[in-house]
């Protein structure tokens, strides 16, 4: 009764099977990894993190030359410079516990000779930045990587008045400050008084975003796939299986669904010549 298995029809829906239903499951354990991946790395970003009020020494900075260039293992890592402050300007458009203010980004000019961008803090709109202290500084501060155009609150259109920026990178600073600038930035875990210290974000591809969550729902959807490829090998073996068994007892098949009109039509127009031919008989 299972002899149809051995067709080439067959050969063909069952190797397809053999090969849909592995690298469905390969996928699905690839993104359930990706996702396990973005949960180890904000649980370590979080570990790293000084918490609420936390003072510079809650957690051990590292020099700033140390923790560059910026990656995931880096970034929101705790980073220490000295220099003198310089150049100040304000990105405004930036979001705090939901209100819009301005971040106020001051330029360490290090030992080195390159500008560091240091976030001294978030000020409301309409308030007035403090003047940077004079004279040599000791910064601490949460590492940051430079922002792009996809970074939110981001003003990549330009048009901003002088003493403006839209970005915090060093391609957006490179041209209004003298010298270099450090690819990377940092934000003041303690703000002067008047400023609010703005939290480190998590390095991209490391946050539980809506994009971590994307991964998540792909692999239940490519683990759903498997069980649809299971279904539907199912569902076609039973119906040959029962087309088999009635052949087997002289049965005729069953018309399909899709067929039973067609064959009413076919025996409509059967019926019309003989009515047609008795009609005429009668008259």
């Amino acid at each position: 009764m299972y002899r149809f298995l051995t067709t080439p029809r067959w050969w063909g829906i069952n190797i397809f099977v053999l090969l849909a239903i592995p690298f469905c499951i390969f996928m699905g354990t690839w993104q359930l990894g990706r996702f396990e991946d973005r949960v180890d790395s904000h649980q370590e970003a979080e570990a790293t993190r000084p918490g609420p009020g936390a003072g510079p020494g809650a957690v051990k900075a590292a020099p700033l030359d140390e923790l560059l260039p910026v990656t995931k293992e880096t970034s929101g890592r705790q980073a220490t410079a000295s220099g003198l402050y310089g150049e100040q300007f304000l990105v405004p458009g930036r979001e705090l516990e939901g209100r819009t203010g301005s971040y106020v980004l001051t330029l360490l000019r290090t030992d080195g000779g390159k500008a560091l961008p240091v976030v001294r803090g978030w000020l409301p709109e309409g308030g007035r930045p403090p003047a940077p202290p004079a004279g040599e500084v000791t910064v601490t501060g949460a590492l940051q990587a430079s922002e792009n155009s996809g970074t939110k609150g981001v003003h990549a259109a330009g048009g901003l008045p002088e003493g403006q920026v839209g970005m915090i990178s060093a391609a957006s600073l490179v041209n209004l400050v003298p010298g270099d600038v450090y690819d990377a930035w940092v934000t003041l875990t303690d703000a002067p008084s008047g400023l609010t210290p703005v939290p480190a974000a998590a390095a991209e591809g490391t946050g539980l975003d809506l994009k971590a969550f994307q991964n998540l729902g792909y692999t239940g959807e490519w683990f759903a796939f498997v069980g649809f490829v299971l279904f539907m090998w199912f569902r076609l073996f039973r119906r040959e299986a029962e087309a088999a068994r009635d052949a087997a007892l002289g049965l005729p098949p069953e018309p399909s669904p899709a067929a039973e009109p067609a064959q009413a039509a076919q025996a409509a127009q059967a019926a019309q010549p003989a009515e047609s031919s008795r009609a005429a008989e009668l008259s």
